[in-house]
């Protein structure tokens, strides 16, 4: 059985929730750490979007 590779935005979204695990995510350019998950969830969809939209241009 094949292993099915990761699209970019999937690799940004696990990327940002690796950040998350480590309390490193940062709530936009300020120095809080976000704690909770639904935020960070919501951080990670939006940049693998921002990913997507520059891709497509």
């Amino acid at each position: 059985m094949k292993k099915k590779k990761q699209t970019p935005s999937e690799k940004k979204i696990a990327e940002v929730m690796h950040e998350f695990k480590e309390g490193e995510l940062h709530s936009g350019k300020t120095d809080i750490i976000v704690t909770d998950r639904k935020q960070a969830i919501a951080i990670a969809l939006s940049e693998a979007d921002e990913l997507e939209k520059t891709k497509n241009e």
